[in-house]
């Protein structure tokens, strides 16, 4: 059970309200954790500016691949509701089923370039307290991107290190969409719904 109530949308500042229909596009819903968020209008605004400009894409790091590095992200550092919104969000940008099945398992999988190995690989250590990236991870990043590719791969890591804390922290219910997918698509890995009923 969420720590916090979630505000209905009639309950939210209407132009707050109006800006944060954003999240139905990459996500179909506008997350909990963002309906909480809107209790401080300040703290939500600032938040889906920066999931805006984060999830932005410059360079060669596409709009699925980045929530796969948020699904990484969120695997290291448990959060199931995070899991199963990155997951929702990689679909819905085009993934195919046996890459999103795949995504846990990135090192032993032909579904992902060695490029992306090495981005998830650097997502895997960036999450991880203590933090595990080294000289010789950061040469191998190196080697597959340029350094703007870099900046929004780090991005879209320290993000979800938001998103995860502050989901596992408040117990973030979630939505039917996101469990839909977490059940469809993480079922080899120890996901459930766990808290976030």
């Amino acid at each position: 059970m969420a720590l916090v109530k979630p505000l209905e949308e009639n309950e939210i500042e209407s132009d707050l309200c109006e800006f944060i229909q954003f999240f139905k596009g990459p996500l179909g819903v506008i997350p909990n954790s963002v309906r909480t968020m809107s209790r401080r209008p300040k703290i939500a605004r600032a938040f889906t500016e920066l999931n805006m400009a984060v999830m932005e894409c410059h360079g060669n790091v596409t709009p699925e691949f980045k929530r796969i590095i948020g699904y990484i992200t969120s695997y290291v550092s448990g959060c199931r509701y995070c899991q199963a919104h990155t997951i929702l969000g990689s679909q819905r940008f085009g993934s195919t089923e046996a890459r999103l099945k795949d995504a846990w398992n990135y090192e032993n999988s032909e579904q992902y370039t060695d490029a992306e190995k090495i981005a998830l690989k650097y997502a895997h250590a960036a999450a991880s307290i203590p933090n595990g990236v080294n000289a010789e991870l950061e040469n191998e990043l190196k080697e597959h991107w340029e350094d703007n590719d870099i900046v929004e791969i780090t991005a879209v890591i320290a993000l979800f290190g938001y998103l995860n804390r502050w989901n596992d922290s408040m117990g973030s219910a979630l939505e039917d969409l996101p469990i839909e997918a977490g059940n469809n698509l993480l079922g080899d890995t120890d996901w459930e719904v766990g808290k976030h009923k």
